[in-house]
């Protein structure tokens, strides 16, 4: 059996391939479109955008200014394209202002000027504008007690883009009849641009009476001014069909479909054969781990030798006071269930190198990882109970830190499985 340092190197090299294939420095400058007539003006917002601006920067052959939000410790060097940092997952004022600032750009172009949207994942929460009639601490509010349910992406951008002046197809709208151009890394599953970001260039399909459904359904009390706005059902976004779109285009420049192919040429090249269960999974973090570690014990009964890859969106239901995203809950959970089984190990890293609010993009494990939490007196099982699989790891010095990526195609998984 090879050492257990020779596992983990090549799960990290999965992890770093999966990344580099959605670098917006190499998957966006064969979509950049030639100059328009009029201006291009840049405007976006996602952990990837400011890498995205200077992307654009660097290729683009005329003069170019524009504004993009994203993440605080995500920012990139730009000479023309203005970057703000602002909150994630939770709205702050620095994002609330510089979307109304992105909008006004927007308002402002003429029919021979472009509108060029750079949108990556994070890109919802940072691009926070309420809609008239709610203040930040209403949206706060809200993204909170979403952020805590375990409510699927797709749901959480539903009541998002219902509370807001500018996502769900507004800015696109504001922008008419400009050309619009969305260029967007995709971090949702299934890959739908309408999704992505809470779709502030794309036609919204979801309704007023959906995001209330939504909130009824996790047993969500908004405050006040939320409840009677989406009570009120006042404006709808623009839907399909809308004429003030009719400008608007949206590319997919990197997808975690697309990343995980990446890692899979890293795992054959060494002599592991691949199965990739999909880039959309979801469903509890914990319960997903569970069910990978059946999955791999299978395979290896079997006589493989094989990486499984695995892309999407865990959720975590809070219920404990600990610490971690959904990467180390997923691992505590595969752990677990493995029970130290020999010949397996594993790797589950945000590719946007934030887990959570943490400062880890996940973590590794091998069969010797419960042994050695038992060593140093560590239970596993209490301190996933306490949602606290982030100390868990730090302790056993198996935290995958990468620092942010400014990039985000989602979360990465991959489990490495020797014959014993």
């Amino acid at each position: 059996m090879a050492p257990a340092e020779a596992p983990a190197g090549l799960l990290r090299a999965l992890f770093d391939a999966a990344v580099a294939a959605a670098d917006p420095a190499r998957c966006l400058p064969p979509h950049l479109p030639p100059p328009g007539q009029g201006q291009t003006v840049v405007v976006g917002a996602g952990k990837a955008a400011a890498a995205m601006a200077r992307a654009v920067e660097r290729h683009w052959p005329r003069a170019i200014s524009g504004l993009v939000i994203t993440r605080y410790g995500h920012g990139a060097a730009t000479e023309r394209i203005e970057v703000v940092e602002a909150a994630h997952p939770v709205p702050d004022d620095a994002g609330r202002a510089a979307a109304g600032r992105i909008l006004d750009l927007a308002a402002a172009l003429g029919p021979d000027d472009r509108l060029l949207v750079l949108i990556s994942g994070g890109g919802s929460a940072l691009l926070s504008l309420p809609a008239p009639g709610l203040s930040r601490d209403d949206k706060q509010a809200v993204n909170q007690a979403l952020l805590r349910s375990g409510a699927p992406i797709d749901q959480m951008n539903t009541v998002r883009k219902h509370l807001s002046a500018i996502k769900g197809g507004r800015l696109a709208a504001a922008a008419a009849p400009a050309e619009v151009l969305g260029l967007l890394i995709s971090d949702v599953p299934g890959d739908d641009p309408a999704v992505i970001a809470s779709g502030p260039t794309v036609a919204d399909p979801t309704t007023y009476a959906e995001a209330r459904q939504i909130l009824a359904d996790y047993d969500i009390t908004p405050p006040p001014a939320v409840a009677a706005h989406l009570a009120a059902a006042a404006e709808e976004t623009p839907k399909p069909g809308d004429p003030l779109l009719a400008g608007a285009r949206n590319v997919l420049i990197a997808t975690p479909g697309q990343s995980l192919a990446a890692a899979a040429e890293v795992a054959e090249a060494a002599g592991y054969a691949v199965e990739i269960l999909g880039d959309d999974l979801e469903g509890e973090a914990r319960a997903l781990g569970a069910e990978h570690a059946e999955l791999a014990r299978r395979r290896q009964a079997e006589g493989h030798r094989l990486a499984i890859l695995s892309g999407g969106e865990t959720t975590v239901t809070v219920r404990g006071r600990g610490r971690g995203g959904r990467n180390v809950e997923y691992l505590a959970g595969l752990a677990l269930a493995l029970d130290g089984q020999p010949g397996i190990w594993a790797l589950a890293c945000d590719t946007d190198g934030i887990d959570g609010t943490e400062d880890n993009a996940g973590a590794v494990v091998g069969p010797d990882s419960l042994a050695r939490a038992a060593a140093t007196g560590l239970d596993p099982a209490a301190l996933l109970a306490d949602n606290d699989a982030y100390s868990l790891f730090r302790a056993l010095d198996d935290l995958v830190i990468s620092g942010p990526t400014l990039t985000n195609v989602n979360d990465f998984r991959a489990l490495l499985i020797d014959p014993v």
